[in-house]
């Protein structure tokens, strides 16, 4: 298992979310990365109740992943992935249009789906009472479903974004898992067939475990 107290490459998480979150924290998606791979890393387990203050020095907002690959230190979870995408082509493409695309569908994920699904969670689970979210929420579904339309058409019938699996495919996948209660992917069945293949690796599930057992019962002080 890549987890090694050892490892030069070091991924910042959460020691403890609320049962809702768990699973989704975005270290999964470096932590899975790394398991396609098979590459060590070291976890920094952090308080997300009283989060050190040092923390902000190397992410602005507090906010985790942030990766430590020797003397280099970068947060944002779609900037690590393209960061471990160079490291191994079974992550990334090795030629110049297949890395293109792999950076494209990173951006795509995180700029033109995730927003809409982050809001959608806003909506269902922190402002569900609110009239405004009961207001928004149809208009948002139908949204979403103008992306997932979209996507589902550049999938087409590939197994997966670039045809091979890539830091795009993950990605994308912890995108729209999160939609999945919502039951919107289910309406795309090309989509949720690329989910399940996506989610059905090993790795991602040695990932999960590994995300899933950093967390303690209450919350705790790093």
């Amino acid at each position: 298992m890549p987890i090694s107290p050892q490892a030069d490459l070091e991924i910042t998480a959460f020691n403890w979310v609320p049962d809702f979150a768990r699973g989704f924290v975005r270290d999964l998606r470096p932590r899975w990365a790394c398991e396609e791979i098979g590459l060590d890393y070291s976890e920094k387990l952090i308080s997300a109740v009283e989060r050190p203050a040092d923390h902000y020095q190397v992410q602005p907002w507090g906010q985790v992943p942030v990766l430590r690959d020797g003397d280099v230190t970068l947060f944002e979870s779609g900037a690590i992935l393209l960061h471990l995408g160079q490291k191994d082509r079974r992550l990334m493409p090795d030629d110049p249009q297949g890395r293109a695309s792999a950076t494209a569908w990173v951006f795509a994920a995180l700029n033109s789906v995730e927003p809409m699904i982050f809001e959608l969670g806003n909506v269902d689970i922190f402002s569900k009472d609110e009239e405004w979210a009961k207001l928004r929420r149809p208009g948002l579904i139908a949204f979403i479903r103008t992306r997932f339309a979209r996507l589902s058409d550049a999938l087409g019938d590939k197994p997966f974004l670039l045809g091979e699996f890539s830091v795009a495919d993950i990605a994308m996948a912890t995108v729209l898992r999160e939609a999945v209660k919502a039951g919107i992917v289910a309406e795309f069945p090309n989509l949720a067939a690329y989910l399940d293949r996506c989610v059905g690796r090993p790795a991602f599930d040695r990932a999960l475990a590994a995300q899933l057992a950093a967390f303690t019962e209450e919350p705790v002080a790093a």
